[in-house]
């Protein structure tokens, strides 16, 4: 159920797929400059937020697939398995490790973002989906 106007509707269309793009953009160029899975988290979840806007809470949730609370809890797991590689090769704590496809500062970026993403949509959803009745 379209819940915005006729732009925001066509705006939407048009950005949530261009801000998913350039949120990984983001997230992957966040290595070597500025930027990573913090922002990245960011732009993700203003692109599901604006989704809300138009389409409303139960299609966002659809779109996802995930409750943005699990992404929450994906995320501190990475995170934590970004740390453990170090440790077990009995380095300092959070020492970035290098692998051939895969890097230890790549799994924290990603953790980050998926705990962003979750954040940010738990608050927004669940601020929309208030009973209207309450007021």
């Amino acid at each position: 159920m379209k819940t915005g106007t006729l732009i925001l509707s066509v705006a939407a269309r048009m950005l949530v797929p261009l801000q998913v793009l350039f949120s990984i953009f983001l997230l992957l160029r966040g290595h070597n400059e500025p930027g990573g899975g913090f922002i990245a988290g960011l732009v993700v979840a203003g692109a599901f937020a604006l989704h809300q806007f138009v389409y409303g809470p139960a299609a966002t949730r659809r779109l996802l697939r995930v409750d943005p609370r699990d992404c929450i809890g994906f995320g501190l797991v990475l995170g934590v398995v970004s740390a453990l590689p170090a440790w077990l090769a009995g380095e300092a704590f959070m020492t970035a490790q290098w692998w051939p496809v895969l890097n230890t500062p790549l799994i924290f970026d990603v953790g980050v973002y998926l705990v962003v993403l979750g954040s940010v949509l738990t608050a927004v959803i669940t601020l929309t989906e208030v009973d209207k009745d309450d007021y």
